[in-house]
């Protein structure tokens, strides 16, 4: 349970328009914390003040120590406790995935295009409020019958299920490299980490569909159910989403995690209502208190 999103400031106008653009500004308007900015291909990704490179989280160890400095900090802040070398990594990763991850499956959802970003396409700014992303469009893959498809940059595949393959091929693809080097110092290896990101990819699409509205969620749900039935290396496990019954009857939904993010390190009675470490009395219970609130 890392800390909370920041809070909200007004999103950076994008300096070229791509055919993910509208779908980026339905997230923005959505999660004001969360901000895209489309850059063209001659402007250099930003790498100063807050901001650092995808490629250089992925390949350079003092960018990676630098930027998990502000999770040791921010821990020790908040906790008062100073955390383990591999829980402060390992919420570094999450905190970046969680809104990389949307570059992918918010065009996917909304739109069914799927676009390209290798960690050199991609820049990430946490410091200053929202989580803000720069970004170099590229190719980007469509249906046959999207408008889009005639498009500078787009090729088509034949149906939702060859999409969905697009999907899962475009996040391993940048999440790959960063798995390499934040997994040394999380001390997790292949299927843990990859069992990071499934949750990542899952547990982001479906709050936004939430912000977009109840029945975008439960779409949002059965479409997970298809893009990750738990057979599709390197992703583990499935979106696991099921319903409890709360005190009054009322149906509670929630899912079972497949990583733990390593909070209960810090206070161990505190854990999120999706761990798999969280019986489902206690979901129950957290459940009801935020639906309360």
């Amino acid at each position: 349970m890392p800390a909370p999103l920041p809070a909200p400031r007004s999103a950076p106008r994008s300096a070229v328009r791509s055919a993910v653009t509208a779908a980026y500004e339905r997230l923005t308007e959505a999660l004001p914390a969360v901000t895209v900015t489309e850059l063209p291909e001659d402007t250099p990704l930003p790498d100063t003040d807050g901001w650092v490179t995808a490629a250089d989280l992925a390949g350079n160890a003092a960018t990676l120590d630098a930027f998990l400095t502000w999770d040791d900090e921010q821990v020790l802040r908040d906790n008062a406790v100073k955390g383990r070398p591999d829980v402060i990594a390992g919420f570094g990763l999450h905190r970046y995935a969680w809104p990389a991850c949307l570059l992918f499956t918010v065009p996917w959802f909304l739109h069914r295009r799927v676009p390209r970003y290798p960690v050199t396409h991609v820049s990430y700014d946490r410091t200053r409020g929202p989580m803000s992303l720069a970004v170099h469009p590229g190719p980007f893959a469509c249906l046959p019958d999207d408008p889009a498809a005639t498009l500078p940059g787009a090729y088509t595949v034949p149906d939702e299920e060859s999409l969905r393959a697009e999907l899962r091929e475009a996040v391993a693809e940048h999440m790959d490299p960063l798995l390499a080097s934040f997994g040394p110092r999380m001390r997790r290896r292949g299927r843990a980490l990859w069992g990071m990101v499934t949750d990542e990819i899952v547990e982001g699409i479906w709050y936004v569909a939430e912000l977009f509205g109840e029945h975008e969620k439960r779409r949002a749900e059965h479409a997970l159910e298809l893009l990750l039935p738990g057979t599709t290396k390197p992703y583990v496990g499935t979106p696991a989403f099921r319903v409890l019954a709360g005190p009054d009857g009322r149906p509670l939904r929630t899912r079972d995690r497949v990583s733990c993010c390593m909070y209960y390190t810090l206070a161990p009675d505190d854990t999120c209502a999706t761990c798999p470490r969280t019986c489902d009395t206690d979901r129950v219970a957290k459940l009801t208190a935020a639906v309360a609130s």
